[in-house]
């Protein structure tokens, strides 16, 4: 599967997904269930106020989670369909051990993303590749970071609004 996108877009949409307040609210979510709006501070306590605002703003506005009356904030499918992608980030990170054999999960996601950022844009498609300051990786580590890198192409396929440069706003 060969998807591209204009670098600044790539840069973008990695900017995004690699986004700690995100991760963790995504994440959260997702272990945990649907989250009261009054109780984020204290379910994501090492989050700003600020941080959550922004996280659960840019979350809404990209359709990842919905307010559900009674609940608060829910994963949508996009939503579940994202911790699913950053379990799997997450695992390859693991896995192979990069960039170190114990981080906190938000940091691994970020790495792996970082590594996948370059095959995203046109010209290094299908080439998964170490950043700049990273140790090479094996072959093995190579064919699954490819299976990763095809688990995100086909999660911004099917989530085109994730990509567009003005979200639409929830109401």
């Amino acid at each position: 599967m060969s998807t591209s996108f204009p670098p600044a877009e790539a840069r973008q949409v990695i900017d995004l997904l690699a986004s700690r307040s995100l991760i963790r609210l995504v994440t959260e979510i997702d272990d945990n269930g649907a989250i009261p709006p009054r109780r984020l501070a204290g379910t994501l306590p090492d989050l700003s106020a600020h941080q959550l605002r922004s996280a659960s703003d840019t979350a809404r506005a990209h359709g990842l989670v919905r307010v559900a009356p009674g609940a608060g904030l829910e994963l949508t499918d996009s939503g579940m369909e994202l911790a699913d992608l950053y379990d799997a980030l997450a695992r390859w990170e693991r896995r192979h051990s990069a960039p170190a054999a114990v981080c906190e999960f938000s940091s691994r996601i970020q790495h792996v993303l970082g590594l996948l950022a370059p095959s995203l844009t046109p010209g290094n498609a299908d080439r998964p590749a170490p950043l700049p300051d990273a140790h090479p990786i094996s072959a093995e580590a190579e064919a699954d970071l490819a299976r990763v890198r095809t688990h995100l192409i086909q999660w911004l396929a099917g989530n085109p609004q994730v990509t567009r440069a003005e979200p639409e706003r929830a109401a």
